[in-house]
């Protein structure tokens, strides 16, 4: 097959969907399919061929609520006109899906849609959006979903459409097929008796750093040793527009960054990228006052570091690095605001680590699937955020690490789990098999 993928952000860009469309993309190419992605230029990418993926890049930022920039005809057109059997699109709320919303019936190949949780859907300002999406969801040959409830496949659902597919996410087997390295907890200055935490998320202030941070301080692990690792790529690197940027949104908010940066930069780099350089996720709103999401973190930090018998550190580490954490760290917890289906849930389990969450995205489903971890109670508000309560994630904490017993279970669950139907070596053959149905359909 020829195959079209359509992302906002690819490889080497670091994050869920761009990690999904890696599996899927590589894997696809490896059993001889000719695979293209169509996604966002980066000055980073130095090559247009990743592992049999060819690379089409777009200068194009943004989305229909908050405007497109960029060259939208031209991506526009290469879809309509580049010679393709089937497209598969992943994630609503973002240019290379809602560019096509105009021309979606002139689409004649398979058209797949992963709409990836509808994270605006309670946002007042998405609401002529959403009221549009069942008429655009129609026009798909399949949808795909990872989670059996939730906003985007109670939707579908609501509107009688039949076409659903779901399939989970998962974890490299690739990657989790390792052996434990002993000696990660010494290169981390970890004792080797200590209660070890971890999570694993960008620093945007939406992936619950701050939150965990706030319960570990609180935590009482008695005269056991514990540590806290926070483990988050920074999103951008330190320069003289990053640390205005970083004055401005201290002293006077989102809007005056807005106003006074990211308008005149809009025709050089586009709102997302100077929203990643800042720290903050695109699509994702603004906090409204506070400090900037690293700056919260590590305020709590400084203080946990000054209370004997504790560590507790932020760090961005290499790939292979973040997966010996995983095997050396005695309980992962997800405090995020925001998701769809959790990868780094999926992860926990390939490694056998116990995972505590909150009710974020599909995460109870996750902890119900693999049997890896449990749930820890929290609100959610009336735009879909997850209001985390750092006391009672303190106590959830405390309590895990009083039950070691517990914890093994958990690890075995997860791991069994994972090995059984949770790897990408079981799930990307369920994406080629919708592919193969919908071309199928077509010739027929």
């Amino acid at each position: 097959m020829r195959i079209l993928l359509a992302c906002e952000f690819f490889y080497p860009s670091v994050g869920g969907v761009q990690e999904v469309m890696r599996q899927l993309g590589e894997r696809l190419a490896a059993v001889g399919h000719e695979v293209t992605v169509a996604t966002m230029y980066l000055p980073e990418r130095k090559t247009r061929s990743i592992h049999g993926v060819i690379v089409r890049e777009f200068k194009v930022a943004g989305n229909l609520v908050r405007g497109m920039q960029g060259d939208v005809k031209r991506y526009r057109d290469f879809v309509l006109q580049q010679d393709y059997d089937v497209l598969l699109i992943k994630a609503a709320q973002q240019w290379t899906f809602d560019a096509l919303t105009p021309v979606l019936q002139d689409i004649r190949k398979p058209k797949i849609f992963i709409p990836c949780g509808f994270s605006g859907m309670y946002d007042p300002m998405y609401a002529d959006y959403f009221r549009a999406m069942p008429g655009w969801l129609q026009q798909f040959d399949r949808l795909i979903f990872y989670a059996s409830h939730y906003r985007d496949i109670d939707m579908a659902r609501k509107h009688g459409l039949s076409n659903i597919r779901i399939v989970p996410n998962g974890a490299d087997e690739r990657e989790f097929n390792v052996e434990r390295d002993r000696a990660f907890r010494s290169r981390h200055a970890i004792p080797d008796n200590a209660f070890v935490v971890m999570t694993v998320g960008s620093v945007t202030g939406y992936k619950g750093h701050a939150e965990l941070a706030a319960a570990f301080e609180s935590c009482d692990f008695g005269p056991r040793p514990a540590c806290l690792l926070l483990i988050g790529n920074r999103t951008g690197k330190r320069t003289r527009w990053h640390d205005m940027a970083r004055e401005m949104y201290r002293f006077g908010g989102s809007v005056r960054v807005a106003k006074w940066m990211l308008r005149p930069a809009l025709e050089k780099i586009g709102l997302e990228w100077l929203l990643i350089a800042l720290g903050h996720t695109p699509g994702a709103m603004l906090p409204k006052r506070g400090l900037p999401a690293e700056d919260a973190v590590e305020e709590i930090l400084v203080r946990v570091n000054t209370v004997r018998g504790r560590k507790a550190m932020l760090v961005d580490l290499p790939r292979a690095e973040v997966i010996q954490a995983y095997f050396n760290c005695d309980l992962f917890v997800f405090a995020s605001k925001i998701e769809y289906s959790p990868l780094v849930l999926f992860e926990a389990a390939a490694a056998g680590l116990p995972f505590l969450s909150v009710p974020v995205g599909n995460a109870s489903e996750i902890a119900a699937w693999t049997g890896g971890g449990v749930i820890c109670e929290a609100e959610v508000d009336a735009v879909g955020y997850t209001q985390v309560n750092p006391e009672k994630l303190a106590r959830q904490i405390e309590t895990l690490a009083g039950q070691p017993e517990m914890l093994a279970r958990l690890s075995a669950h997860g791991r069994h789990a994972w090995l059984q139907r949770f790897s990408w070596s079981t799930i990307f053959r369920s994406y080629e098999k919708i592919l193969e149905e919908c071309l199928e359909e077509t010739a027929v």
